[in-house]
Parts: structure tokens; C-alpha cells; sequence
């Protein structure tokens, strides 16, 4: 089969085209006839860094792809909730020992997919699963419900604005930082209200939105030294949840305020074959949150092919993209 492999470690331009053998089907798994896939930054920073991400980086010649949506083309033994035929999406490779999804066909694993929405295409699918698992992981960790004030640091990002629609279902009242026009309007269009964090700060949109008493719950997808504005933000006994936290933190203020805080790192279950089937889980229940029109993925307007994949991970690193960047591997 046609693939897209490394060699070694670095810039975009270590993608090289190449035939390699096609996946054997295998007890448990299902090989898929990829359509699309999407770049994260997960993706680039192995792509970049190899041994530095241990154990994330994969074997050389690796095979790069997390997310991907496609159509199952050979079922393995004791697989029975999948057939011949499906229409699939998953984050079931590109790290490890888990061959990715830029190759015309990925084996993955039963419990890390599930049946993608109907409501969506191939590419928007292929947009949706590590960011939305991250998301759901996160606001589900920080026990988002009903009525409850929810601030969303980055709410245009990747993971940021699919955690505002998900609040938006759990029927919380969603706030949501950005820092420029278009980020605001992002956020606007999903029905948050939007805080632009240059002109604000962190005490002055508490006193607006909360008369001071804090959120909630704050999910933080900027994470690092943002920490310290979500604590800021949060209420007392309030819940904090972030996706980056590998830094060192005063947490007297965690302390004082008896905050919780979570840490989401949402390829554990593929890295260390923990409790996998949540994954499958989720993504079902995404399905169809996807499917009664509560749930789009926002998706990058420029078109990448296979071959173009450096370019795509160029676009993700220009930060112009708006939405996910998504390269199309079969029609």
C-alpha cells in the first residue's frame, strides 16, 4: 500500500512516499481503508523531536496519523460490533508501536473507534477524535453540568471549540477566551460569550460575569503559565482541568481554594493498552451528540493530499489555519 513514512526525525520535509506492506487484520482489530486524517500538534512535536517524546515516538520508518475516518475493509476474530462496509472514526495510531493513519490503510484496534456520525463527511469525522475525547475527558472530569458558569481558555482552538459546544450541550452557561476578531467571533458563533484576555483582566472578567465569585469549572487548552489565570478564575471548590500542565507551579492558590485539578492526557489508553474501550466509549457517545446537531468540527479550508502532508503540518505550525487541519488520504 502507498504510505507517507519517516526516516528520521525533523522538519516537514522528512515525509517520504513509499510501498509498504498492507496491515493483516488481527484478533480484535478491524483494518480500515482510510479516507482522511487530521494534524495535531501531538503529531508535529513527534514528527520533531523523536526520542526527546519517548515513548510517544514511533519505531523508524514510522508511520505518523492519529486521527483518522474510514471504511472497514476486514474484520478480525472476535470482533462482532463492526462489519464489513462500516464507516469508522478513531484516534488509534501514529505513536508507540501503533502504526498511523498516512497510509491508504491503518489496522486499528476495536475499542479505540467507534461508528462515525452520519451527519458529518469523512474529513470533518477524521477532524473530531483526539480533540474531542480530550475535550469530553476534560469537562466530564470537572463534573460540567446543567446551569453551571464554565470558563474555556482557548475557545477557538483545536481542543477550545469543541469544548465550547460540548458545555453548550451539557447545559452549562459557556465563557471562552480568545485574543484576536476572529477568535471572538469563533467563539461567538457557538454560542459563548467571548473574552478577549488582551483587553481584560483575569479579576475584571470574574467581577462581570461571576459578580466575583468565580466559575465553576475552568477547562484550560492553553495550559503552562495559564494555570495561574485559571485559578484566578475558578470559584472556591471549584474544578480546574487542563491539557498541559509540564511545568513547575505554585499551587498555594489550589490550596486556598480548595480547587481540584486535572490533568488530561488523553493518549494514555493507546500508549499503555489502559482501558481503551472508554475511548470507543466516547467516541460513540460523540456520534451522536454529532448527529443530533449539537457537535461540528471547525476545518481548515485548505485541501491537503497525502503527499502533501509536510505542508499540512506547516500549516498548523503558521497558526493561520482556522479550524483543524485535515489531509485527505483516499476519496
Amino acid at each position: 500500500m502507498k504510505a507517507m513514512i519517516i526516516n528520521e526525525f525533523g522538519d516537514s520535509s522528512v515525509f517520504e512516499a513509499a510501498e509498504v506492506a498492507k496491515p493483516e487484520v488481527k484478533p480484535g482489530h478491524v483494518l480500515v481503508k482510510v479516507a482522511a486524517t487530521s494534524v495535531n500538534t501531538v503529531d508535529t512535536m513527534i514528527r520533531q523531536m523523536g526520542a526527546d517524546l519517548a515513548p510517544l515516538a514511533p519505531a523508524l520508518p514510522g508511520i505518523l496519523g492519529m486521527d483518522f475516518a474510514g471504511t472497514v475493509t476486514a474484520v478480525g476474530e472476535g470482533v462482532s460490533t463492526f462489519a464489513i462496509g462500516d464507516e469508522v472514526y478513531g484516534c488509534a495510531g501514529g505513536l508507540g508501536d501503533l502504526p498511523g493513519a498516512l497510509a491508504e490503510f491503518m489496522l486499528a484496534d476495536v475499542k479505540l473507534i467507534a461508528h462515525k456520525p452520519k451527519r458529518i463527511s469523512m474529513r470533518e469525522a477524521a477532524a473530531l477524535p483526539l480533540v474531542a475525547i480530550t475535550a469530553y475527558e476534560g469537562l466530564t472530569r470537572a463534573g460540567v453540568s446543567e446551569d453551571q458558569k464554565v470558563l474555556i481558555h482557548g475557545g477557538a482552538g483545536g481542543v477550545g471549540h469543541i469544548a465550547v459546544q460540548l458545555a453548550n450541550y451539557f447545559g452549562a452557561q459557556v465563557f471562552a477566551t480568545g485574543g484576536d476578531d476572529t477568535q471572538l467571533s469563533v467563539i461567538e458563533s457557538l454560542s459563548a460569550t467571548s473574552i478577549n484576555f488582551k483587553d481584560q483582566t483575569v479579576a475584571n472578567y470574574v467581577e462581570q460575569h461571576t459578580a466575583g465569585a468565580g466559575f465553576d469549572a475552568v477547562f484550560d487548552t492553553v495550559g503552562g503559565a495559564n494555570l495561574t489565570n485559571s485559578f484566578e478564575a475558578a470559584a472556591l471548590n471549584a474544578h480546574v482541568a487542563t491539557t498541559v500542565s509540564m511545568l513547575e507551579l505554585d499551587l498555594n492558590p489550589v490550596h486556598f481554594k480548595g480547587l481540584s485539578l486535572h490533568v488530561v492526557f488523553m493518549l494514555i489508553p493507546m500508549l499503555h493498552n489502559h482501558k481503551r474501550e472508554q475511548h470507543g466509549e466516547i467516541l460513540s457517545k460523540l456520534a451522536k451528540i454529532v448527529d443530533e446537531g449539537k457537535l461540528k468540527p471547525i476545518v481548515d479550508k485548505t485541501l491537503f493530499s497525502m503527499a502533501e502532508v509536510g505542508k499540512a503540518h506547516d500549516r498548523l505550525a503558521s497558526g493561520q489555519a482556522l479550524g483543524k487541519v485535515v489531509v485527505s488520504i483516499s476519496e
